[in-house]
């Protein structure tokens, strides 16, 4: 989403800065940026197809690779069902245009159930927020960040994130100019993030304590009379049953637990009670906890109490030119919870997909639909899914597994094909998802910075003509003809001229001088569209356009936040994960931009828990749990709480078969061989990734030899 300026010698990238005329970024860059010149010019990517034959990889043709694997396909859903196919997509699929478009022909046309994303170890417990509470899962509201004057922030670190569901390029500049205009930022986070230090105001929170302090803050507002949803009350339902559900949850009654005094959260919801623009914002530390999805609904619902949803300087829904949330609704899909469960452990789909948790023992497991193929694009499971080791050895088993993907990493090692994209710089670019969520409506369109090799394909090329393969080896029925030319006309049409025709229908695209994709490629910096402006209730798809402060599918886990109130605590540790400016999940640790300096894989420990266990800093540490232990320099920091401990995320390169020259001599640990499968939110399924019990303890030092 940032504008950048780029120089170049012929296919060489000679610098890369910010471009100060972008209205979104206004020149900002980050360091992720400047490693687009290190992905480019890789040794390490891949440039054609690969195939594996034992322990070895050969170079094949894409004609080669593409009718092997659809013949594969074939052989493995007539042998074992549809269902015996399935699609795992990663991070990176939602920042490529011809992925996101190319990707839902593939899903159609492989027809299996099993498919999986990261969207389960991050953000889902806001989409389902969003579709029971507003009724489509992508209207997720985003902080007004240029105009709040009250913004309290729970588990995320914007400076490092740049925002997230909340494209907002330059945290530090926005911030600061919050504070500058009078107004205040709380930070609510068992660490002492690069954002809390900034803020006004930190807090430490027990992990996994959130949904008890948000129902205590709503809990004040009641009580106290302070709830001001001022005009949403015409239009919202559920405000008697919201009152009711949070009764228990008085301050006296969650202060132990969270570990934050009684009179601290009376302050808290007052001050937010009394500022005139209040906006409360939460993501991936209160999303990946037992209790994501009750933490996604209590954060929207407090922002309605407060009536600054829908309310300038406050959570504001966006007016993208390419409005996925509107097309969406005209064709009918504004998501779904639980229409299906898992074939194991019987957890719910979402939007289609099944919890990533889950990818291992549907692959394990024998019987109906057991999954004996994958598709993996874009995606690293082993370094970002629970149990990381468990999922390593699932792979092996595959009948066929196939990666779209730049790299040899710990995940596609296991490939029997590794299809490599075009790089970045290859393609052309038009962010259809991260617009949807952007604190200011603009709109850009980046063209290829270097031709493609002629022997080279997009991910649009690679899926679009997989799944015109595959369509191929089944019965010439009308549906499987009808699929075909489907997908002939999806590629006939293109990427640009799907953008084109998405443009012009939108709602800046209409009248003489209309948004299109050539006034886009006259406008290279961008086009603004204007700030985030009211829309309620006109933007909301449940049937009667109305809020649904308590939705049943939602509060019915209350009852089990209700128990927590009197669950009994140890006094171990607790892991929580980390993100870092020059880390984007796993895939750039192959940049030397990304991972030169001093180590960053470290844990975080107190200073009172590292004397409990006689521990040094910059000693090396065994971090152990119920699925593995790993071993990580000692950091000894008062930017954590005591109880909890903190490992950085993305790392773990040290897996034997991986093709990383750089990754692999910064290799790091997994935080995900400590994780635990086990640990759920029971109410969606997303992974908990964040408090982990663990046990710490020094190495055992080596005897020498007698």
């Amino acid at each position: 989403m940032c504008g950048l300026l780029i120089e170049h010698d012929g296919h060489r990238v000679s610098s890369i800065r910010g471009d100060e005329d972008d209205p979104l970024s206004r020149g900002y860059i980050c360091p992720k940026a400047v490693a687009l010149k290190d992905l480019h010019e890789d040794p390490d990517r891949l440039r054609t197809p690969q195939k594996r034959v034992g322990d070895r990889w050969q170079d094949v043709s894409w004609d080669e690779a593409l009718d092997d694997i659809a013949e594969r396909i074939a052989q493995i859903q007539k042998r074992h069902g549809t269902d015996a196919m399935a699609v795992y997509a990663g991070n990176p699929t939602v920042h490529n245009t011809g992925a996101m478009l190319a990707g839902v022909t593939l899903f159609q046309t492989l027809g299996t159930r099993n498919r999986f994303s990261a969207t389960s170890v991050d953000q889902l417990p806001h989409m389902l927020a969003a579709l029971e509470m507003f009724g489509h899962q992508l209207l997720m509201p985003v902080p007004d960040i240029d105009h709040c004057s009250h913004l309290l922030i729970l588990g995320a670190n914007p400076l490092v994130s740049n925002g997230s569901i909340m494209s907002a390029p330059g945290m530090k500049r926005r911030l600061r100019e919050l504070q500058r205009r009078g107004g205040k930022y709380v930070v609510i986070d068992p660490r002492r993030t690069e954002t809390a230090a900034a803020a006004d105001e930190h807090l430490f929170i027990r992990p996994g304590s959130d949904g008890l302090l948000l129902a205590a803050l709503i809990h004040v507002l009641y009580a106290e009379k302070l709830a001001k949803p001022g005009r949403l009350r015409a239009f919202t339902d559920g405000f008697d049953e919201l009152r009711s559900l949070v009764e228990p949850f008085t301050p006296e009654a969650v202060a132990a637990a969270t570990g934050i005094e009684t009179a601290t959260i009376r302050r808290i919801a007052r001050e937010l009670a009394a500022a005139d623009r209040p906006c409360v914002y939460g993501r991936v530390g209160v999303c990946t906890q037992r209790f994501g999805g009750l933490n996604g609904w209590l954060i929207y619902a407090l922002d309605v109490l407060l009536g600054c949803v829908d309310q300038v300087g406050g959570m504001m829904f966006t007016k993208p030119a390419i409005d996925l949330v509107a097309l969406g609704g005209l064709i009918g899909q504004k998501g779904h919870f639980a229409k299906g469960h898992s074939r194991v452990s019987g957890l719910p789909e979402f939007g289609g997909e099944y919890p990533a948790i889950t990818l291992a023992e549907e692959i394990e497991t024998p019987g109906e639909n057991q999954i004996r193929g994958l598709i993996s694009l874009a995606g690293n499971p082993v370094l970002s899914v629970p149990n990381g080791r468990r999922l390593d050895t699932a792979l092996e088993n595959l009948d066929l597994m196939v990666s779209v993907d730049l790299y040899r990493n710990e995940t596609s090692r296991h490939a029997h094909y590794i299809l490599p994209p075009t790089s970045t710089l290859e393609r052309s670019h038009y962010d259809l998802a991260f617009h949807v969520f952007a604190i200011r409506n603009t709109a850009k369109y980046t063209p290829p910075l270097f031709e493609a090799p002629a022997a080279s394909k997009s991910d649009f090329q690679i899926l679009m003509a997989l799944s015109d393969r595959i369509v191929a080896t089944r019965d010439r029925g009308l549906v499987a003809l009808g699929s075909r030319l489907a997908g002939r006309a999806a590629v006939a049409m293109g990427v640009e001229r799907t953008l084109d025709l998405a443009l012009r229908a939108g709602a800046y695209g209409t009248g003489r001088g209309g948004l299109s994709l050539a006034k886009l490629r006259e406008h290279p910096s961008g086009i603004d569209l204007g700030a985030l402006t009211p829309c309620l209730p006109d933007r909301l798809y449940n049937e009667k356009r109305r809020i649904l402060l308590t939705p049943p599918r939602i509060t019915v886990d209350m009852k089990r936040l209700v128990a927590e109130l009197d669950r009994a605590r140890d006094n171990g540790l607790l892991l929580i994960g980390r993100r870092q400016l020059r880390n984007n999940n796993s895939w750039l640790h192959n940049s030397l931009t990304m991972v030169k300096g001093r180590d960053r894989c470290t844990l975080l420990m107190h200073p009172d828990d590292a004397a409990a266990r006689g521990l040094e800093h910059g000693t090396r540490v065994v971090i152990e749990s119920r699925t593995g232990q790993v071993e990580a320099p000692l950091h000894v920091t008062e930017h954590v709480m005591p109880g909890v401990v903190s490992l950085p995320h993305g790392f773990g390169h040290d897996r034997v078969g991986t093709k990383l020259s750089v990754a692999s001599k910064h290799a790091g640990v997994s935080i995900n061989d400590v994780t635990d499968e086990r640990l759920y939110d029971q109410l969606t399924g997303t992974a908990a990734l964040n408090g982990v019990p663990v046990h710490v303890h020094a190495r055992a030092r080596r005897r020498s030899p007698t």
